[in-house]
């Protein structure tokens, strides 16, 4: 198995350090609003990395954190918390707020079939521990007090960098030197930051009453649920790979003096036509509203058809092609538990289709740095060969079975709902335009209902009025 690895930049192959069994640790949203697309393509796959992992074989301690405190506006070092700011403007304590957004995202993962984590941390209740940790980094002179914050001497770890393959150099000919009298270099970090009075998320410390820095939380739990030596594989988005993960990786290492994960796994950014999809920028689409328009199947299956790496667009058209393979693949599925239920079976049926191949090339795709694209790519293969022997009248019934053990497998990993038979999984806002439709026709309002009609079938929709209601028809 072959993994792609962020911090060598190039593909490795895996090699647990404990034979079965695997450390996963995930960057988890910071839990101010919703999630959007883009955390779901991120935790979706990997959720499908995790769960190939477990399909061969492995024991997988997944962990994903929520941020409920310490990310501040832009992803600074002073300034307003993130939830802060948004309980302001709620008048809502920030843990009520922090509480409401976890339900959010627990119901988006649950609807997008994401297996849940073994723990969830949240840095709130780690305060203690995060303190302790940074008292350990200033024993071992990697952090300094500085007016009742604390910060990371950055020039005392030279490894500074090689996630994102920036040099301090560079860094420090490209920053933007603010004034800042409490840091001795601009490239040093916050670990805890002094409260103002009007901070309302804050702790005592040793140094001042204050809060965590946002990079210092990750550190701390993982290392809390992992343990201090080096854990597998390190998940996340490739947008924090600085300063973010590069900061974890300081402040790990420069506390055990281990690597803090052999693997850094990280996901690419989804695009909304052609533009980078954010809450800041105004143009992000939540898994909810995506759910609602085009149904979970769709969205999940929409998000592995592309590698995890490679960057995302958001649109119409590519949603409504994910729309049109998951019929396909549902269509076949359903014709083969037909197929198997009506055909008559005997004991020298021989299977017709090798299998061996099929797994074989599925094997293939995802021991290459999980690529489901590619791996979807042999069962569709399988679903064309299927029809073309049937044609031919070579399909058996041990073929049919094999079929479906084969997609059971397939499906353990990327756990897609099944339209059932005979009946396609509308979407809410098509069904709530054919109710439209329906109360304009009891109204005599016939012009609107026409309107509706053609509304309809620009979705992709015909409309058929029977005596039981109406009929919903994909084109």
């Amino acid at each position: 198995m072959l993994i792609y690895n962020k911090l060598t930049n190039q593909k490795e192959e895996f090699v647990p350090i404990n034979p079965g069994k695997v450390g996963m640790y995930v960057c988890g949203p910071t839990v101010y609003d919703h999630c959007h697309l883009g955390h779901g393509r991120g935790y979706v796959s990997m959720d499908v990395i995790r769960k190939y992992l477990e399909f061969s074989g492995y024991e997988v301690k997944y962990i994903m954190n929520y941020t409920d405190v310490g990310h501040l506006v832009n992803d600074a070092e002073v300034g307003e918390d993130k939830l802060e700011r948004r309980a302001k403007k709620e008048k809502i304590d920030p843990i009520e707020i922090a509480n409401f957004y976890i339900q959010s995202c627990e119901e988006d993962f649950e609807a997008l079939n994401i297996k849940p984590a073994i723990f969830y941390p949240r840095p709130t209740k780690y305060i203690d521990k995060m303190i302790n940790f940074i008292e350990r980094l200033i024993e071992k002179d990697f952090a300094y007090e500085s007016n009742g914050s604390v910060y990371f001497s950055v020039e005392k770890f030279p490894d500074y960098g090689k996630l994102s393959g920036r040099k301090t150099d560079e860094l420090l000919a490209g920053a933007r030197v603010e004034i800042d009298s409490d840091k001795k270099n601009p490239l040093d970090f916050a670990l805890w930051i002094k409260a103002d009075e009007n901070h309302i998320l804050k702790w005592n410390s040793p140094w001042s009453i204050g809060y965590p820095g946002w990079h210092i939380e990750c550190s701390v739990m993982s290392c809390d649920l992992l343990g201090e030596n080096t854990f597998d594989i390190h998940g996340g988005g490739n947008e924090n790979a600085f300063p973010h993960n590069e900061n974890e990786i300081a402040q790990s290492e420069a506390l055990t003096g281990q690597r803090m994960a052999n693997y850094w796994v990280l996901w690419n950014m989804v695009n909304t036509n052609g533009l980078k999809m954010g809450k800041s920028l105004g143009n992000a689409t939540n898994p909810k509203e995506a759910i609602k328009k085009y149904g979970a199947g769709t969205v999940r299956l929409w998000i592995i058809s592309s590698h995890y790496r490679s960057v995302m667009d958001f649109n119409e058209n590519s949603l409504n092609q994910a729309t049109k393979n998951l019929e396909k693949i549902s269509k076949f599925i359903n014709h083969v538990q037909e197929k198997l239920a009506k055909i008559n079976s005997t004991n020298e049926d021989l299977a017709t289709i090798d299998f061996d191949y099929y797994q074989e090339k599925f094997k293939e795709a995802m021991d290459d740095d999980f690529n489901t694209p590619l791996a979807l790519s042999v069962f569709y293969d399988l679903i064309t060969q299927t029809y073309k022997l049937e044609t031919e009248n070579k399909i058996t019934a041990l073929d049919l079975k094999n079929i479906l053990s084969f997609w059971n497998k397939v499906n353990s990993i990327f756990s897609l709902e099944i339209m059932p038979r005979d009946k396609e999984e509308i979407p809410q806002e098509i069904m709530q335009l054919a109710k439209d439709r329906e109360t304009a026709r009891k109204d005599k309002n016939f012009q609107e209902a026409d309107s509706l009609r053609d509304k309809l079938k620009e979705r992709g929709y015909e409309i058929e009025d029977t005596s039981e209601g109406f009929k919903l028809t994909k084109n």
